[in-house]
């Protein structure tokens, strides 16, 4: 590892086109590997042996880049799929037989998240599919599942928009610009009443307390949020600018969205910045690994050397709050619940998705429902980035009324 000196000599902020790189590198396979673990997942297949085989692909990966290079790489989400009504990551552990066992269902909506990092720079992305059954075994998604899509994409569709600094994008004369920047950035009550007109007009509902962060170098939860439907009135912090890396998430239920602790073994943690003088030989050994291995990202138990020594040594980590332990949440009605997660930069050129979930094909979806709120369509309508002279090559594709396609305006700008 570096030492300290070198660490606070190099520039980690997006005005160093080395950061980028690694950003974008580290996003490279966490996409890669998001689309391989979506292909392992079909009914009657293990989730406890999904989550095995995208770490050891995440890992695989790793070691393909920055070889012989003093750059610390590894994970920074461990593989997680999460069954329909599950709102937050989950990945069980092999020595619990009753959830080792638990297998994916036809036409079930599953989450798949995960992550990597390099150096530090975390890229973290999380996708729903609707496992493949003899009812879409075409590919189309109908009925209330096309709904909970569509409500979600759109949904983070605009959220993305609304993430853009006011004026960065605009064009005409300066004084038009000046104008347009000096427009203040909508507050988080407005970016909830928004998406809750976008997720309303599929008759779903947004996850209360769905949070997108600022990430920072070996920080996921750095000091800016974005709360969306807070049900106990907790307020976000701080506004997107030039310069931030965010995690952006979204979440949509067919239910009420309302949320509560399911009695699953909580499995995932992450290290604290806190010290406590820990007293079990499990828990000091545990803590030490994760040091080495994760850094303060979040880990599963069952990435650790003795998974049983990991469940009794982590108690006392969790009670001198050394580790974070992160409960397994899910919708209160057990109605089916669909996330997505985008690991996004903005520079000076716009918002560019860095680890995304792949854009999906909106012809497979079978609805009557549609988005007719003149605001929210104005808002779709608009570009996430500067446009490139390559992108000027391209035949631009005509607005839709109902929902405008958005796909394509995201992360070709070169932003370096």
């Amino acid at each position: 590892m570096a030492d300290k000196k070198e660490n606070e000599e190099i520039d980690y902020t997006l005005n160093n086109p080395d950061t980028l790189t690694k950003y974008k590198n580290a996003a490279a396979i966490s996409q890669k590997v998001l689309a391989a673990v979506t292909d392992l997942c079909v009914a009657g297949e293990k989730i406890v042996t999904i989550c095995e085989k995208g770490d050891k692909l995440l890992d695989e990966e790793l070691s393909k880049i920055y070889r012989g290079k003093n750059i610390l790489k590894g994970i920074a989400h461990p593989t997680t799929v999460s069954p329909s009504s599950f709102v937050t990551p989950y990945t069980p552990l092999t020595s619990d037989e009753a959830e080792a066992s638990v297998t994916l269902k036809e036409g079930e909506a599953i989450k798949i998240q995960l992550g990597a990092q390099i150096d530090g720079l975390g890229t973290i992305v999380c996708d729903t599919i609707i496992i493949p059954s003899a009812k879409n075994a075409n590919g189309e998604i109908t009925g209330r599942d096309a709904d909970l899509l569509l409500a979600t994409h759109y949904a983070n569709e605009l959220l993305l928009r609304l993430m853009v600094p006011p004026g960065l994008l605009a064009t005409g004369t300066d004084e038009e610009k000046a104008k347009a920047a000096q427009v203040k950035p909508p507050s988080q009550s407005k970016i909830t009443s928004l998406l809750e007109k976008v997720v309303k007009s599929y008759d779903c509902n947004l996850v209360e307390h769905t949070t997108s962060w600022l990430f920072e170098r070996n920080e996921i939860e750095g000091k800016k949020k974005i709360i969306l439907a807070p049900g106990d009135g907790t307020k976000g912090e701080g506004v997107p600018e030039v310069g931030d890396v965010w995690g952006v998430e979204m979440g949509v239920s067919l239910g009420s969205g309302k949320i509560k602790n399911y009695e699953n073994r909580a499995t995932l943690h992450r290290r604290t910045a806190l010290t406590y003088a820990l007293k079990r030989p499990s828990s000091k050994k545990i803590l030490n690994e994760v040091v080495k291995k994760f850094g303060t990202f979040p880990f599963s138990l069952r990435q650790l050397e003795d998974e049983r020594d990991a469940k009794v040594g982590v108690v006392e980590c969790v009670r001198g709050n050394v580790f974070r332990q992160y409960e397994v949440v899910g919708d209160k009605d057990h109605e089916p619940v669909a996330r997505l997660l985008t690991t996004i930069a903005i520079t000076k050129n716009g918002l560019q998705r860095l680890a995304a979930p792949p854009s999906p094909d909106l012809s497979k979806f079978k609805t009557d429902k549609k988005i007719t709120d003149e605001e929210v369509l104005e808002i779709l309508a608009r570009p996430l980035a500067k446009e490139t002279k390559a992108k000027n090559k391209k035949k631009k594709k005509p607005a839709k009324k109902a929902a405008a396609k958005t796909d394509d305006d995201d992360d070709s700008s070169d932003d370096e």
